[in-house]
């Protein structure tokens, strides 16, 4: 397999070419990459695209579904929140 190298809020993360961008932030400790409007986090629930709580942006295009997506060498990953303001 090939390791791939993806940037999540400008950290470096190593995956391996064929997973999933979920599977790369799982497989690198983060369990969740959105806030919801109260600020509860989310990451994946389903993990086959039916819902919507892996939301995060790729490459600038916002709400790709993080089980859905194969992560790909370069990719610029920013995570999401939906928190109002106080």
């Amino acid at each position: 397999m090939t390791t791939i190298r993806i940037t999540v809020d400008g950290e470096p993360v190593t995956g391996l070419d064929g997973q999933s961008v979920a599977g790369v932030l799982l497989a690198s400790g983060r369990m969740s990459w959105r806030t919801t409007r109260s600020g509860a986090p989310r990451g994946v629930f389903c993990g086959i695209g039916a819902c919507f709580d892996c939301l995060l942006t790729v490459n600038g295009v916002p709400d790709v579904r993080a089980c859905r997506r194969s992560a790909a060498d370069g990719d610029e990953i920013r995570t999401q929140t939906r928190q109002e303001d106080a």
